[in-house]
């Protein structure tokens, strides 16, 4: 017996897989920013007729997707997905200054006499100073403040 897209589990590879090429997530992102208000030009997202229904296809099977009444529409799986994309988005566009972030766990300690470098970390003040000199982002400062904790 044939199970509905809605009747099993979808797993966190199944989904990503849908969304892992950028024509998938650009043809996904269109869908909700038309939320069903105009037809999505197959042209405008530079896809053959082919790869456009297959993209579909596979949005529609990781249930991301639905299609009524002729438009398409996120699901509320799909709003979801939808929003964790937008997160990844934001690191993605703050990932020099996160890499930057990460240069400054730990530095060399002038103090110490011995001729090895010695490295201490930064305390969490200091981390949480630099964190909010360097990151402009509200949530992803947030995020990062709260595993300092």
């Amino acid at each position: 017996m044939k199970m509905s897209n809605h009747s099993r589990l979808m797993s966190v590879p199944e989904v990503l897989r849908a969304i892992s090429d950028d024509k998938s997530l650009d043809l996904f992102n269109t869908i909700r920013l038309a939320s069903g208000e105009s037809d999505i030009r197959i042209s405008t997202l530079k896809l053959t007729r082919k790869q456009y229904y297959s993209r579909m296809s596979g949005l529609i099977k990781a249930v991301l997707i639905k299609r009524q009444n002729g438009k398409y529409f996120l699901t509320s799986f799909g709003k979801i997905i939808y929003d964790f994309q937008e997160k990844i988005q934001k690191a993605v566009q703050n990932y020099w200054k996160l890499k930057a972030l990460d240069s400054f766990e730990v530095y060399p300690d002038e103090n110490h006499a011995n001729s090895h470098k010695q490295y201490r970390e930064l305390s969490i003040d200091e981390r949480k100073k630099i964190i909010d000199n360097v990151i402009d982002n509200q949530e992803i400062k947030k995020i990062l403040l709260a595993k300092l904790c």
